[in-house]
């Protein structure tokens, strides 16, 4: 069975069962990935989780007697692997899950790259199929960036029956045998995630989008103003408790005077050194941010930012500054100057999901 992240040392002989193992599995492979993601907070390693769980079906295909169906089976087996990989992980925060509170942004950036930050995933990858309308919106809310981050706040075993009754709407039976417990456990511990994950997680209300027109003009104008680095401008698009966040870096801000601030005085974009490139991730607007190479003329894969629009404006941006992320987009570390690219009849690349 070919994949993306094939390991080393479990190439699958080609039989007659390897055909109808493929032919049977290989489109629940999206959702697969998308619950290994709910699960460990990361992209890359819900990519491996998922081969390790086909590898581990296509093991045991021979002997699955359709008791019950090919996606609930194969969903069991990610849950085990997903719970087994976490005994030995910790959970996957953003800035403000750590436990402090917002930074003054006049304060030197307290640089954590120990931390195990949780990422961003595309919309390609694990959202629903564009053929699927019925479950887009089912789907892309199930991998909103702050229902990922508020799960990371819950222990494993507790992440995982929340995850399969609230999201995939198993039953509770059905859950009990998943992860090994009664069904009265199940209960019990989907009633203590509820409770938990309600003190971490924004309502509904809390990040009602605006109208798509609305949304577009917003977007529009966001990167018009970043691209001027046109501070005030920028500041007018935000909500007064706009959350800024960074990771790797702990220092996060709150309140738009003081994201203005942080972007006036420490953001190195400068006025016409910044290319914002679309993309989609965990169902919302995201831009793959590049900044001028002053020497070069080039432009420099800089920070992946993923924005939460509420009808008041932009309340959340999250910065994910580790720009080995551009390459799971399916973006260049490097983007061509728009004079250079124009000249040579280039665009500049688009990453995976480009609205």
């Amino acid at each position: 069975m070919r994949t993306s992240r094939q390991r080393k040392g479990t190439a699958m002989p080609h039989t007659k069962v390897d055909d109808e193992f493929l032919r049977q599995a290989d489109p629940f492979r999206r959702e697969l990935l998308a619950h290994c993601y709910r699960m460990l907070g990361s992209a890359h390693d819900a990519e491996d989780l998922v081969q390790e769980t086909y590898l581990r079906a296509w093991r045991a295909y021979d002997r699955f007697e359709g008791r019950s169906s090919l996606r609930t089976w194969l969903h069991r087996i990610a849950t085990t692997a997903c719970l087994t990989a976490l005994e030995s992980r910790n959970k996957r925060p953003m800035p403000t899950g750590l436990g402090g509170g917002s930074a003054d942004p006049g304060d030197d950036l307290a640089d954590r790259p120990e931390v195990p930050w949780l990422e961003p995933i595309p919309d390609v990858l694990a959202g629903a199929a564009p053929s699927d309308p019925a479950t887009i919106v089912t789907e892309r809310e199930s991998i909103r960036l702050a229902l990922v981050a508020a799960l990371q706040h819950l222990p494993p075993r507790q992440r995982a029956v929340l995850i399969l009754r609230d999201v995939l709407k198993w039953r509770a039976a059905e859950v009990a045998e998943a992860v090994g417990v009664t069904t009265t456990a199940v209960n019990s511990i989907l009633q203590r995630a509820r409770a938990q994950l309600a003190q971490v997680s924004p309502t509904p209300d809390d990040v009602e989008e605006p109208a798509a027109a609305d949304q577009r003009e917003l977007l529009e104008k966001y990167v018009d103003a970043f691209e001027r680095k046109d501070v005030p401008a920028l500041v007018e698009l935000f909500t007064t408790d706009i959350v800024w966040e960074m990771p790797p870096f702990a220092s996060w801000y709150s309140g738009a005077a003081d994201v203005g601030t942080h972007l006036a005085e420490r953001c190195p974009a400068r006025p016409g050194g910044v290319l914002m490139v679309p993309v989609e991730a965990n169902g919302q607007p995201a831009f793959a941010q590049y900044l001028r190479d002053p020497e070069s003329g080039e432009f420099r894969a800089f920070t992946l930012q993923v924005l939460t629009l509420t009808r008041g404006g932009i309340g959340h941006v999250a910065n994910f500054m580790d720009t080995r992320l551009f390459e799971l987009f399916g973006l260049p570390p490097t983007q061509p100057s728009p004079g250079v690219a124009a000249e040579e009849g280039q665009q500049p690349v688009a990453g995976a999901g480009q609205r």
